[in-house]
């Protein structure tokens, strides 16, 4: 049995507790918050759960497995690096941290320690968007030309970060594990036109080698709800729309094709467009935070390197820490040069802790 505590009862730790307790070989021990009025119906609904307001109680239990991390940014840095130096595996809501110099500091803890370190990414585990990465990988889309995603809605508006950290995580997390690999070269444009210096509109760009590139708008400023990402490839293009509720992917057997019509002068071109079948897979009917609590306990319990790994989370946070710097120097490029973990591969390669418990 997996002992947990979570940190942080707000908007998303009860929803961490209601899905750990419904994961098979979990328990959730302790709930901690300084708020006591949060803990109060937790305490009711979970008669067996430990709650308090000091979680060094929590990180002093050696019953403790692993510590839960959903409170605001600002506070990952110092309640992830003292849970793992307590020995606790990790798992912290995106994003990891507010800087990629502290991101890099918890992920290169977590591997001192030889403990789990899990970012919560949760869209990774949408059976939509591994169905992306599955048709990706077999090659169905072909080479993969560009990606363009929108996140948009009216509302609602933070107010300790802008539009790009509270929305970009999602599509930045979704578009390298997808691609499986980092950026190049991340742009970005936005504006704040509601409170100063917190954008609520931004355009940003990443290039990948190989020409590939995508784009992502998200904005707290729109009239409609948008959840959609287009993927165009050489032999077929597909669509994942968070908002359908039957087919939220689907599968386009189009493309266009370019014949030379005269070799020696290349001067006359003619192009086939092709408008196929559209294919929508079936999927699983799962909870994303079912699937991400679950594997996360797996990681635990078999020693295995999270899909959303620190590494991951690192890759996330850079592009997020460049996109917002680029903005604000009016859209300039801004080069980035990851250095891997060298005992990870790629930015989201499942694999396995080197001396696992």
């Amino acid at each position: 049995m997996i002992h947990l505590a979570v940190i942080g009862a707000g908007y998303w730790g009860p929803n961490l507790i209601r899905n750990f307790s419904q994961v098979p070989g979990a328990r959730v021990a302790y709930v901690c918050d300084l708020d006591a009025a949060k803990l109060a119906p937790l305490a009711s609904q979970y008669p067996t759960l430990t709650t308090t307001r000091d979680y060094n109680e929590a990180l002093n239990d050696p019953k403790v497995d692993a510590v839960v991390i959903a409170t605001p940014v600002s506070t990952h840095r110092k309640l992830a690096l003292d849970a793992l130096r307590a020995g606790k595996h990790v798992l912290v809501e995106k994003p990891l941290a507010g800087t990629s110099e502290t991101a890099r500091e918890i992920a290169d803890c977590a591997r001192e320690s030889e403990r789990v370190l899990m970012v919560g990414h949760t869209f990774i585990y949408n059976p939509a968007v591994t169905k992306v990465k599955e048709m990706i990988e077999r090659g169905m889309l072909g080479e993969i030309y560009y990606i363009d995603s929108s996140r948009v809605n009216l509302g609602l508006h933070q107010f300790d970060i802008n539009v790009i950290w509270d929305l970009a995580p999602h599509d930045v997390s979704i578009i390298l594990y997808w691609l499986g690999k980092r950026p190049l070269r991340v742009s970005a444009r936005g504006n704040s036109y509601t409170q100063d210096q917190i954008e609520d509109v931004a355009f940003i760009t990443l290039e990948f080698a190989d020409k590939v590139m995508a784009h992502i708008h998200v904005s707290w400023m729109s009239p409609a709800k948008l959840r959609r990402t287009t993927v165009v490839g050489s032999k077929q293009m597909v669509v994942y729309d968070d908002l359908e509720a039957m087919e939220k992917v689907k599968l386009y057997d189009s493309g266009v094709e370019t014949l030379k019509l005269n070799q020696e002068t290349r001067a006359e071109l003619q192009r086939i467009y092709r408008v196929g079948d559209v294919l929508s897979p079936r999927l699983d009917v799962v909870e994303p935070l079912r699937v991400e609590c679950a594997h996360f306990v797996e990681c635990i319990r078999d020693g295995k390197i999270p899909r959303t790994n620190g590494e991951a989370g690192v890759a996330v946070v850079q592009v997020l820490e460049a996109a917002t710097q680029s903005m604000r120097e009016g859209g300039r490029t801004i080069d980035l040069t990851p250095v891997p973990s060298p005992d990870v591969k790629g930015t989201s390669g499942e694999g396995r802790l080197r001396d696992a418990d």
